[in-house]
């Protein structure tokens, strides 16, 4: 099976693991409580990185919106001019870098934690220590509003086991090695990790799961172990059919999506525009479901750059970039790494997500009817949403089970 790796944004800018001087969380940052321009903002940043991402793998494909969002925002507070004004656009669309950054803070504050459904975020920075000074004002901004931990090291095998293992700690294990090597130019890397672990509010029993024909993307047919449910929450457009299934206490939901049988699957997944999206949460209708998902596990890998400049922020990749606000060191960005795992089995759901930013030197409505019928028995694309905002923690497609 293909594998499925948590998105890893790593800014090559590195700090290294002794003391650095930390800065300390300010209590007193602003908050700026979620409101219609945030909710699109983030919509479009999600569907447009999910769109490109699948275009260009085809195949099973997993990211978390959130953990690229996150790593890319506290890479754009050491940003300035065109390059600022490019990563303002690509992240926030007419938000200020300095509204997105309460924005995040407030919307990561209220996702909520529990025992049955636990949402974990860390972000780091970590700086090459000898080579490299950030400045305090990059540090405590993101120390304010994403609470990174900044750690300064030599960069060598010992700050490469330090990284995989703060990677492997803040995602429980499910990613235990983000980098398989720190390149000799590399300077500062900017560190977002995501864990996700929530038991279903309704649990498959043994009975409900039983073997049943996937058709994958290539036409080609797989036994899977499918688990059928009744769900109560019904979606629809002219293209799609699917269905919504609550985690522990509805805190968070399972999106499931399955296209019309007569669509090309890589037509549906660039129709899913942000609006679209958004349209389709919204018009949930209470209404019986016949339900079928099969279980499945996978890893994910993909580097960025490309797809984020094809976004609108491709100067921050070039020798032309601006991060005059992170150090007086000309830098930019080499590469964006993000890393997924992903498991949906009987009792839960795990998933697990990490994205590094590296920088080198320059040079619902009630409608009694019929049950509905969602076998998710051919490529679909599924979300798992925080149930307040809608917003997406997740977004992947299972398009095959070899």
């Amino acid at each position: 099976m293909k594998r499925l790796a948590a998105f890893l944004l790593c800014a090559a800018l590195c700090l290294s693991l002794a003391s650095c001087g930390n800065a300390k969380k300010d209590e007193n940052s602003v908050n700026r409580e979620a409101d219609e321009a945030f909710l699109s903002a983030q919509m479009d940043f999600a569907a447009s990185l999910f769109h490109l991402v699948a275009e260009e793998d085809g195949e099973n494909v997993l990211i978390s919106p959130l953990s690229v969002m996150i790593a890319l925002a506290m890479t754009a507070n050491g940003a300035n001019g065109e390059t600022l004004s490019e990563m303002e656009k690509t992240l926030g669309g007419e938000l200020t870098l300095a509204e997105l950054n309460e924005y995040l803070h407030t919307h990561v504050e209220n996702l909520p934690s529990d025992k049955d459904y636990k949402l974990h975020l860390a972000n780091s920075i970590w700086v090459k220590e000898g080579d490299f000074a950030p400045k305090n004002a990059f540090l405590q901004t993101n120390a304010n509003y994403y609470g990174a931990d900044v750690f300064s090291a030599p960069f060598d095998a010992t700050t490469l086991a330090e990284i995989n293992a703060w990677v492997s700690k803040h995602t429980d294990g499910m990613i235990p090695q983000a980098l398989g090597q720190i390149p000799s130019d590399v300077l500062m890397y900017l560190i977002n990790a995501v864990c996700f672990d929530a038991a279903w509010e309704d649990a498959y029993a043994a009975w409900d799961v039983r073997e049943h024909d996937f058709t994958d993307i290539h036409g080609e047919t797989d036994r899977v172990e499918m688990m059928f449910s009744d769900e109560k929450y019904y979606l629809c457009d002219e293209n799609t059919t699917g269905f919504i299934k609550n985690y522990a206490d509805g805190k968070y939901q399972f999106v499931a999506l399955l296209p019309n049988e007569d669509m090309d699957f890589s037509e549906y997944t660039a129709s899913l525009t942000g609006d679209k999206i958004r349209a389709l949460l919204s018009s949930v209708s209470y209404t019986p479901v016949e339900a079928g998902l099969p279980k499945f596990e996978y890893e994910y890998e993909i580097s960025l750059p490309e797809i984020l400049a094809d976004m609108g922020m491709g100067l921050a990749f070039t020798e032309g970039a601006d991060f005059s606000r992170i150090s007086e060191m000309p830098v930019c960005i080499s590469d964006v790494l993000h890393k997924t795992f992903i498991s949906v089995s009987e009792e839960r759901t795990k998933a697990a997500a990490v994205t590094a930013v590296t920088t080198v030197p320059t040079s619902a409505q009630i409608n009694p009817t019929p049950p509905k019928e969602v076998i998710l028995d051919r490529p679909f694309v599924y979300m798992i949403v925080d149930g307040e905002t809608k917003l997406p923690i997740f977004i992947g497609a299972v398009t095959n089970f070899n």
